[in-house]
């Protein structure tokens, strides 16, 4: 699978792809998350212009997944506070949002996760409690529950971090 930046030009492909991972949420019992609109071509557009938003290509260069990476910058402002729990560590760390598969091709989280990885050992995320088939993904890739966070409209996620020791 290749990786690489979103363009302008992918949005018209990227957005049916997130309206797939909320069909997908739906049938899994997740209601709650990534309603209203959400993720919107704005954000996308947001994380396209940040440098931060990414596509997964299958074998014939067809858009299979995408997903948001921020590293290297300020530290994740819903993360400075944890409840319940606590992060792993405090070394520097991406964060990985908004991913998303069209549900043609497997792997997208792996390949993700091992394409971030080229950047920093330390990854962040978080997931609605709702979303358990996200939950046993991150638990079956390494991933640490670490406790719960609070976006800044107040809805509720559980925090999971993955420190990869060199």
């Amino acid at each position: 699978m290749k990786i690489r930046a979103t363009t302008t030009a992918d949005i018209e492909q990227v957005m049916p792809v997130f309206e797939q991972a909320k069909r997908f949420m739906r049938q899994n019992g997740n209601y709650r998350q990534w309603t209203g609109g959400y993720p919107s071509r704005e954000i996308l557009e947001a994380d396209i212009a940040d440098n931060s938003s990414f596509v997964c290509l299958d074998d014939e260069d067809m858009i299979v997944g995408i997903f948001c990476f921020r590293y290297g910058s300020a530290p994740e402002p819903t993360y400075a506070t944890i409840y319940d729990g606590a992060w792993l560590n405090d070394k520097p760390y991406g964060v990985i949002h908004r991913i998303a598969s069209t549900g043609k091709v497997g792997g997208i989280f792996a390949a993700t996760l091992a394409w971030c990885r080229g950047y920093v050992d330390n990854i962040r995320i978080d997931t609605h409690r709702d979303n358990r088939v996200m939950q046993e993904l991150l638990v079956r890739h390494g991933f640490s529950r670490c406790g719960i966070i609070y976006l800044a409209n107040g809805d509720e996620r559980i925090a999971f971090q993955r420190y990869f020791s060199r």
